[in-house]
């Protein structure tokens, strides 16, 4: 059961009172009574004391009458029953009752130790007055040893009849105490409810969506700061709901307006936002609550997917729907373990690109049989013009020579970009660098180059088309060759965290770095007229990406202007991690 914070504090008040009056009660009865017991023993002493002078002149049987008309009178004078006991415990004299009648007292507490020559002291029932009773003993001496025992004692009635009035007047008291206490108590505990049941209204209202809730209190002390903040947070929560809500209408008008087609996926794979161009897309009345693959089926979406949940990153790739063709976008967002994805439609860009690849892959074929009876009518040609003719057939010589490593270039880029299937084998590639530095023996020699080639001891062998692997050799030395004037050219083969990383460096002229970005671009050339005088196609580097890409490989180039550059590839080693 839910109690109150008022039943808490003022049931606390309650229970402190009570327990607070109890004990006071309780210990003020006993301390009372102790205090009258401890005052009443001392008067009891001091009439005995008063006493013992004129009555251990007495103690003999021939004064008997006169010492009992002694404690008679000053028992009557005093209301005090007075005792004379001998050594033995005789009784030899008593104010109040005949001792010729009264058993022996000698084994009495307080008679024991008065005769051991102090003041004896107890409380009991008397069995000749049949009531409770003090007693009080002091010790008669005589000539130095205690010769009888004068006993004092009173009634407990006087004492008990006293307390009796004491406890009503204590108890009314402690009732007039514990009642206000409760008022202020009560008070109190209403006076600190109240605005905490203020505070609670206030902010189930808020909770229903009312931010016009305020909370006034006259209180300086902390509630009333309490109020003045949760005023302060109402008015910031008000505000902020409204920049949220104009927040998500706009986000939700642009999304809506999107003509990429978006859906938010939760960790289930359900729908938890789409806009009208993924229903477009899918072709299907796409709902909230939904899971995504009852209104779109695609593995390649669904391996992307797995993808990005997996590794918990980003992912692109393309997805073949319903003869349209999508550039899928998958974000991972690590709260909640939600995917957002963005489907791009790129059929029209995928068109073109088939259409300028079979363009270019035409115009080559076209160009290679002219190209080639060019070439063939010149060498022909040289044999029978003149020297100044022949300058002129040496110009259309080497460009139709370019003109055809162009077009072998570009059959070669159309071919691997169509992602062709590959020669997969178990390659060394130490043999395969060895092998094709022996073709560049010449060219290094002619411009006086040096080359070094370092392999590592016990090379895994990778995974690989031969053939593909061979070019992408063929065109790293090719282009450290012919951009290298003075120096040499380092071929480096090692292994590397369960990969193996080719290093191609060279000495040359380098590459500035605002054109880094550029170079794997076809057709793009660093230094134009140099890359036309020494027979460059611009096309080199695209193809070694190419490769590289297609067993799964990364690439990097690191140069700057005049210091040479240096070419890194690495390979996965096993099967499994090469595209085939």
């Amino acid at each position: 059961m839910k109690r109150s914070i008022f039943t808490k504090v003022f049931g606390g008040y309650l229970f402190i009172i009570l327990a607070l009056s109890t004990c006071v009660l309780l210990f003020s009865f006993n301390t009372i009574r102790q205090h009258y017991l401890d005052t009443l023993t001392d008067r009891l002493q001091n009439i005995g004391v008063a006493l013992r002078p004129a009555a251990v002149p007495l103690l003999d049987k021939e004064h008997a009458d006169a010492l009992n008309e002694l404690l008679k009178r000053v028992g009557q004078e005093t209301g005090t029953r007075i005792t004379v006991i001998d050594a033995r415990g005789v009784v030899l004299a008593d104010s109040q009752e005949n001792p010729n009648k009264m058993e022996n007292h000698g084994a009495r507490p307080e008679v024991v130790e008065a005769h051991s020559g102090k003041t004896g002291r107890a409380l009991r029932f008397s069995s000749t007055k049949n009531q409770e009773m003090l007693y009080v003993a002091v010790p008669l001496e005589k000539n130095g040893r205690v010769v009888g025992v004068l006993r004092t004692s009173l009634f407990l009635t006087q004492i008990e009849s006293l307390l009796s009035s004491l406890k009503v007047d204590i108890l009314k008291i402690a009732l007039i105490i514990a009642v206000l206490s409760l008022i202020g108590a009560l008070l109190f505990s209403n006076s600190l409810s109240r605005p905490i049941k203020e505070l609670m209204a206030a902010a189930s209202r808020i909770g229903s969506g009312d931010f016009s809730a305020r909370v006034f209190l006259k209180k300086r002390d902390e509630i009333g700061t309490l109020a003045d903040t949760f005023n302060y947070m109402t008015e910031r929560l008000s505000t902020s709901f409204s920049e949220l809500s104009r927040e998500k209408e706009e986000l939700n008008a642009i999304i809506s307006s999107l003509k990429e087609g978006l859906v938010v996926l939760d960790k289930r794979g359900a729908i938890l936002h789409c806009n009208d161009s993924f229903r477009t897309l899918t072709g299907a009345s796409a709902a909230e609550g939904q899971l995504f693959w009852e209104v779109f089926r695609n593995p390649d979406f669904t391996q992307l997917l797995d993808k990005s949940r997996k590794e918990r990153k980003a992912y692109t790739g393309e997805v073949e729907f319903a003869d349209q063709t999508y550039a899928c976008s998958i974000t991972f967002l690590g709260a909640g373990e939600k995917t957002v994805s963005v489907f791009h439609d790129i059929t029209e860009i995928k068109k073109l690109e088939r259409v300028k690849k079979d363009f270019v892959v035409n115009v080559s074929h076209e160009l290679r049989t002219p190209l080639t009876a060019i070439k063939g009518f010149v060498e022909t040609l040289e044999e029978e013009v003149t020297d100044e003719g022949k300058h002129y057939l040496d110009i259309i010589q080497r460009n139709t020579e370019r003109l055809i490593n162009i077009v072998s270039d570009l059959l070669l880029l159309s071919e691997l970009e169509e992602k062709e299937e590959l020669q997969i084998e178990i390659i060394d590639l130490k043999a395969l660098a060895q092998n094709v530095l022996r073709m560049f023996d010449h060219r290094l020699k002619e411009k006086g180059l040096t080359l070094s080639f370092e392999a590592a001891e016990g090379l895994p062998g990778i995974h690989g088309d031969p053939f593909k692997l061979e070019q992408m050799f063929v065109n790293l030395m090719d282009n450290a060759v012919k951009y290298t004037e003075k120096g040499g050219i380092t071929l480096s083969i090692q292994p590397m965290n369960g990969r193996v990383s080719v290093k191609v460096s060279d000495t040359g002229i380098g590459i500035p770095k605002q054109d880094l970005p550029r170079i794997f671009e076809r057709f793009y050339v660093v230094d134009k007229s140099r890359s036309r005088r020494i027979g460059g196609t611009g096309l080199g580097l695209s193809i070694v990406k190419h490769i590289v890409l297609l067993h799964n490989g990364t690439i990097d180039v690191q140069s700057s202007q005049g210091s040479g550059t240096t070419v890194t590839v690495t390979f996965p080693t096993d099967l499994s991690a090469t595209a085939a």
